[in-house]
């Protein structure tokens, strides 16, 4: 590779932190940026998960796992004094932790909603709110800091499938990134959001085995989506290529959303 590319996309001296970075799309930027040369550090509320994913990813670099519960705001300050308290910088974070609900129209539980908008939405404030000091300190006007908050199309159309908490809870993390875009932009913090459509993931595992079949059939480019689609992304939004790019939504998703 070029030092013109690594210059471009390479994360080479800086510290990502992801959230539920031990499965699914977490796990899938988090590849991405151990490999692009970032110090990376995934948190899950299980940790045997994210000790597995760090000790597999750290075979390409520097992957380190915590233990983490960003349900509450408390395990959020937790979480960020942890990495304050071990002399962690911050130059990124991807807010990837979620919860998904699915159920009828009829049956759809109250408790439903409490699990997805907390985690979804509000934990995102917190955690966010919680490191902005670190993003500030690691920030500079010309190499911003940078916040990637993990959306869905789910967020953008009305979902296939009955999920209302969920696609509410993303259509609002959109908005706040809006939001947090404004409010950061003046201290040199960038925030972004990416939609995945499907993707291999734990979340979206019985959804593919029961549909995943005429779901292909509904998405232009006729694929689910690849570990690596998503790790190029997140790669563009956190390396230099996307330092001029702020309150962006982007969908991933081969044009199930974008072209229907």
């Amino acid at each position: 590779m070029s030092d013109y590319l690594i210059d471009m996309f390479g994360l080479r001296g800086k510290t990502a932190v992801i959230t539920g970075g031990g499965q699914g799309i977490g796990r899938m930027i988090a590849e991405g940026f151990v490999r692009a040369g970032a110090r990376t550090i995934i948190a899950s509320r299980k940790f045997d998960v994210c000790e597995q994913a760090a000790a597999d990813l750290s075979s390409f670099g520097t992957c380190i796992p915590v233990q983490a519960d960003l349900a509450s705001t408390e395990g959020c300050l937790a979480f960020a004094s942890h990495l304050r308290g071990a002399g962690e910088a911050v130059h990124v974070l991807v807010n990837n932790a979620g919860a998904t609900w699915g159920a009828s129209y009829a049956e759809y539980p109250a408790h439903a909603w409490n699990r997805c908008m907390e985690l979804n939405v509000h934990a995102v404030f917190e955690l966010t709110r919680a490191l902005t000091p670190d993003l500030v300190a690691a920030a500079t006007a010309e190499d911003p800091a940078r916040v990637i908050n993990i959306g869905s199309i789910d967020g953008m159309h009305v979902p296939i499938y009955e999920n209302y908490a969920y696609a509410a809870s993303k259509a609002a993390l959109h908005h706040l990134t809006s939001v947090l875009a404004g409010r950061l932009a003046v201290d040199n913090i960038t925030v972004n959001a990416v939609a995945p459509g499907p993707f291999e993931s734990k979340m979206m595992r019985s959804t593919l085995e029961e549909h995943g079949a005429d779901l292909v059939t509904r998405i232009p480019l006729g694929r689910i989506g690849r570990s690596d689609d998503m790790a190029g992304i997140a790669l563009f939004l956190a390396s230099r290529a996307g330092a001029y790019l702020t309150g962006a939504l982007i969908p991933v998703d081969g044009g199930l959303v974008t072209t229907r």
